[in-house]
C-alpha cells in the first residue's frame, strides 16, 4: 500500500532526470496508471530505498558469519535449547 503525500510531512526538491526516462514514464501517466509524475518519483524512491535497506540487512547478516563472538554466542544459545528442542521433536514425532 502506497502512502499518500497528504499523510506524511513532505519536502520540496528539484531533480534532473534523463529525457529518455521522462519519455518512458509519460506512458504510465497518460494511461492513468500513476496519478502524477511526483507520485511516480516517490513510488520509485520508496522501492529503491526499501531494496537498499534489504541489501544492508543482508550485508549485516553476512558479516555475522565472520564474527567469532557472534558464532560463540550462537553456539551457546543452541546448546542451552538443546534439551527443549529434543523434547519438542520427540513430542511431534509421537503425535504424527
Amino acid at each position: 500500500m502506497m502512502t499518500t503525500l497528504t499523510q506524511v510531512e513532505t519536502m520540496r526538491t528539484t531533480v534532473t532526470i534523463p529525457t529518455s526516462l521522462m519519455q518512458r514514464s509519460q506512458y504510465f501517466l497518460d494511461q492513468g496508471i500513476i496519478p502524477s509524475r511526483n507520485a511516480f518519483v516517490v513510488a520509485a524512491l520508496e522501492r529503491f530505498v526499501a531494496e537498499l535497506e534489504r541489501q544492508e540487512i543482508d550485508r549485516q547478516f553476512a558479516a555475522m558469519l565472520d564474527d567469532d563472538d557472534y558464532q560463540t554466542l550462537n553456539e551457546q544459545m543452541a546448546e542451552s535449547f538443546h534439551a527443549s528442542d529434543w523434547e519438542a521433536l520427540t513430542l511431534v514425532e509421537k503425535s504424527a
